[in-house]
């Protein structure tokens, strides 16, 4: 009987085995006849059916170079040692290493942070207390921590991954900016502090016909969660180009948040639509500020280097309540939103640059005190936070390092709602993998791993916290072999 039924199966599958050969005979054939009778691609045209590996493995080839063929050190825009710390720090692996850096530390134009012959001692350490910012508000705000999350909105990001953020910046103790998308359930279910950010679309925050609701911002001013308000003048990935946010992610939840149709593509203005000069900027800023009990600032990428230097020229002579509380500078390297390639590879400063010129001119025209400059763009490692505190940052803000502690592998997919982990996509199969409770952990191990480091290194450069690196602490060598000391910040991610 069991011989019987073994015979039986063997057949069945020796049929069904055959049946797929020539199943699969025929669709070659016909793949054949398709190519060769279409003009549209050469090479299917030319090599048909085995042309079509071309595509395959074009697309394959990006997942194989970043696990079989890229250096640890080499691959972009995240090199795998960098991506790989992240993913300790967030799951509280051990963080050292042995045998040596692999980093190359004899390349050129290599920053460098100046140990002090008598470093501080435990005893001797403080805890950072970053500065109040807005402290000509009614209701100014002191943050916790100098490193938190940076603008990602709702749709770019799954529900998922915004309430893991949320929740693992209340964990934290750090704020979590919204991103232009407006305020969701989920950033306020995580009870964390927030920066409502006002976007050029003014999603969340808009009358039909797109114009400022100003009722609607009384109402966030009046919500405890919500610290700040941000003014989006540009953003790292695309300076001089809107929010992207392609069809298929705008949902009726999604649509709903943003005052915009639902299954359309959601497409900001390339600047704040009212606002053309210096004086309208600062004439709006002094109108939210009139209006809101809470800190008001901007977000840009410096281009124009003069800018900002005539910008805080005109605000150091006004009244100190009209003025912005803080400047966001987002360098060109920023980038967790999709963009057009040659924005995002050739406009806009790198912060290394940005971030001293801002500091320069805030200091020149002794605007210390009421402004506080916040860093973002690339900071995922301590050493590259540590770098812009010394360089000039009151605070640094981070959105891909808070993404690779989401579990992301930098699949290179956030535009394509196809994210495989389930953080930038609105696919809800694609979201189950997603457990905010357990993300929300590593979100807030992270960042208390890499400020432990920024502080360690702090410690070794003779500063008792963080928040007391400067200039004085950093260097680089040159490409003649010359050390100097330095505020760019070069190779950082490195």
């Amino acid at each position: 009987m069991n011989d019987h039924f073994a015979l039986t199966l063997v057949g069945y599958l020796a049929l069904a085995f055959s049946s797929i050969i020539v199943l699969g005979f025929f669709y070659v054939i016909v793949l054949y006849f398709v190519d060769i009778n279409q003009h549209k691609h050469t090479i299917r045209h030319n090599y048909p059916v085995v042309g079509r590996f071309r595509y395959v493995f074009e697309h394959l080839g990006t997942f194989f170079r970043q696990y079989f063929f890229a250096l640890d050190r080499e691959e972009l825009p995240f090199n795998r040692a960098i991506r790989s710390w992240v993913y300790r720090a967030a799951k509280k692996d051990k963080l050292s290493n042995a045998f040596g850096s692999s980093n190359d530390l004899s390349k050129t134009n290599l920053p460098i942070f100046l140990n002090s012959p008598y470093p501080v001692l435990d005893e001797e350490q403080k805890p950072s207390l970053p500065p109040l910012i807005g402290p000509h508000c009614s209701a100014p705000y002191q943050p916790s921590s100098f490193f938190n999350i940076s603008g990602m909105s709702f749709g770019a990001l799954s529900k998922a991954a915004v309430l893991s953020l949320s929740s693992g910046a209340a964990k934290a103790g750090c704020w979590m900016n919204t991103g232009e998308g407006g305020l969701s359930p989920y950033h306020l279910e995580g009870k964390c502090d927030l920066v409502f950010q006002i976007g050029t679309a003014r999603y969340g925050v808009r009358h039909a016909d797109g114009s400022l609701n100003k009722e609607r911002l009384l109402e966030l001013d009046a919500m405890a969660n919500i610290k700040m308000f941000e003014i989006k003048l540009s953003q790292g990935a695309k300076p001089g180009k809107g929010g992207i946010l392609p069809a298929d992610k705008v949902s009726a939840e999604i649509a709903m948040i943003r005052g915009i149709e639902q299954g359309q593509a959601s497409v900001s203005p390339n600047r704040q639509p009212d606002i053309h000069n210096d004086e309208e900027l600062l004439s709006f800023i002094a109108e939210l500020k009139l209006l809101l009990s809470k800190p008001v600032g901007i977000k840009f990428v410096l281009g124009e280097a003069q800018w900002i230097d005539g910008l805080c020229e005109k605000i150091s002579r006004g009244p100190q309540t009209h003025s912005p509380d803080f400047f966001t500078i987002d360098g060109a390297e920023g980038g967790t939103g999709a963009a057009p390639q040659a924005l995002m590879d050739f406009v806009g400063l790198p912060l290394r640059y940005s971030l001293p010129l801002v500091r320069a001119a805030v200091d020149k025209y002794k605007l210390q005190e009421q402004i506080r400059i916040i860093a973002s763009g690339k900071l995922i490692s301590p050493s590259s936070v540590a770098w812009a505190l010394a360089s000039g940052a009151d605070y640094c803000t981070s959105a891909r390092g808070f993404m690779f502690s989401l579990g992301c592998i930098q699949a290179m997919q956030c535009h394509q709602n196809t994210c495989p982990t389930g953080i930038t996509t609105q696919d809800e199969k694609l979201q189950k993998g997603l457990n905010p409770t357990l993300k929300s952990t590593r979100v807030a191990n992270y960042h208390d791993n890499l400020v432990s480091n920024v502080e360690v290194i702090a410690h070794s450069c003779g500063q008792s916290c963080a928040s007391e690196l400067n200039n004085s602490n950093i260097g680089v060598i040159n490409t003649n072999d010359n050390f100097s000391h330095t505020n760019l910040i070069n190779h950082v991610s490195s």
